[in-house]
């Protein structure tokens, strides 16, 4: 895949771009999550930003341990022949993608409150996995190893922790909601904002 993208500078640029602007968006995206809840009521685009942002630093710490037990060079470095680098370069391990567990923890905690949301962050996910193996970052193992590492957080995340991020959940609530009760209503006398 890294070689079929690296030979044709159509799809080359296209991917760098998209892999560039895919992680911020995307972590911007799970953020804006909290802003779609109206204050004071239903607070399940509360609970699904936050079970997201949790599952994510959980599939990040469980990461690092899985590095420190098995340090596998990335393709570059172990095949720098075959392997065309299309960005910065790094040393940690390779095993398993932090991209693509992040990005995968968050989707499947979404997922849990939001079938259409989730269905579009697993989207989002899936690009951002392929876009660690077109740039020569990642084996397609380590997507896929970091993948089962993402679902395995949120799952924990949104089953075994809900009761805590239920709490959580209410207690922030209690500093954002008036802060956020004025934008909505400006933003109500703008546009007609749906119900949610």
């Amino acid at each position: 895949m890294n070689a079929a993208v690296a030979t044709r500078d159509w799809l080359e640029d296209p991917v760098t771009v998209l892999a560039d602007a895919a992680v911020p968006l995307y972590a911007l995206a799970t953020a804006g999550l909290w802003l779609l809840a109206r204050p004071y009521g239903n607070p399940r685009w509360k609970l699904a930003s936050a079970s997201a942002l949790i599952a994510a630093a959980l599939a990040l710490a469980a990461n690092q341990a899985i590095a420190h037990l098995w340090m596998r060079p990335r393709p570059f470095s172990e095949h720098p022949s075959l392997t065309h680098v299309l960005a910065a370069r790094t040393t940690d391990p390779s095993f398993p993608s932090d991209h693509a567990a992040a990005a995968v923890a968050i989707a499947f905690a979404v997922l849990a409150f939001s079938r259409r949301a989730g269905i579009a962050f697993l989207g989002a996910a899936t690009l951002i996995g392929l876009s660690r193996i077109a740039l020569g970052m990642h084996y397609p193992s380590d997507v896929l190893a970091g993948a089962l590492v993402g679902f395995a957080a949120a799952a924990l995340v949104t089953t075994v922790g809900r009761p805590w991020l239920v709490r959580l959940v209410a207690l922030v609530s209690r500093v954002t909601d008036p802060l956020l009760r004025p934008v909505w209503a400006w933003c109500r006398r703008l546009l007609p904002i749906p119900r949610l």
